[in-house]
């Protein structure tokens, strides 16, 4: 088995097993049989995080692209590598969050007087999950701080936070591309989604810049695999 794929059935298995303990008070929702059950299984709110959406939460037709199942791979937290311009990262949220970050000393970020990044952009790339995450929040912060509302990536600054898709959306679409393509149990899992309806696993302002809609980005992919 190679690396990345021993590291995905890991990291399924330790959301599965975070599962565990599900309850049976959800409301009775048709579900269709052509998908795996599990898919809707039960989930306990009792310790659940106020960011998730839980499984069972899904409408009909609808299926929660949840962490706690093997859905978790289409998450750009899970640990997903794939190259993109020549580089490896070991996640999508490697890749958005390292955005945040100084390119090199020459960097307007890098020499603001008091300012600390904790991390190194090469450091971020490598990074999955929740420690992605938490890198990418501590860069938001030192942000603020700076002013900016843009990133990087090969020296080109963007907008991170566009009002219409831009450059960074187009990225982070290209990068999924990259991500689905070079992962064939990432591929197998959003084709076996068929034609339900993907939804985030966590709250979203209403608002949101269409690169941080990955469920639509998602579905466009999917669409594009059917054809072929």
């Amino acid at each position: 088995m190679r690396r990345g794929t021993l590291s995905q059935a890991l990291y399924c298995l330790t959301l599965l097993l975070a599962a565990n303990g599900a309850s049976a008070d959800m409301a009775a929702v048709p579900r269709d049989p052509r998908y795996p059950s599990h898919w809707w299984g039960p989930v306990s709110k009792d310790g659940a995080p106020a960011w998730e959406i839980l499984p069972q939460e899904a409408g009909p037709g609808e299926v929660i692209l949840s962490k706690r199942n093997e859905l978790g791979l289409l998450s750009n937290l899970a640990p997903t590598p794939f190259t993109f311009h020549g580089k490896l990262y070991a996640s999508l949220e490697g890749f958005w969050q390292m955005m945040k970050y100084p390119e090199g000393d020459d960097d307007p970020r890098a020499g603001f007087p008091g300012l600390e990044w904790k991390y190194t952009r090469e450091q971020v790339a490598q990074l999955t999950g929740f420690d992605a995450k938490h890198a990418g929040n501590l860069a938001n912060d030192n942000m603020k701080k700076l002013g900016i509302t843009w990133v990087t990536f090969e020296g080109k600054r963007m907008e991170y936070k566009p009002a219409m898709p831009a450059e960074h959306y187009r990225l982070i679409v290209e990068a999924t591309h990259e991500k689905v393509r070079q992962n064939p149990d990432v591929r197998m899992v959003l084709l076996a989604t068929g034609d339900l309806m993907l939804r985030p696993d966590h709250h979203q302002e209403p608002d949101a810049p269409a690169a941080w809609r990955y469920y639509e980005i998602l579905t466009m992919i999917r669409a594009e695999l059917q054809k072929k």
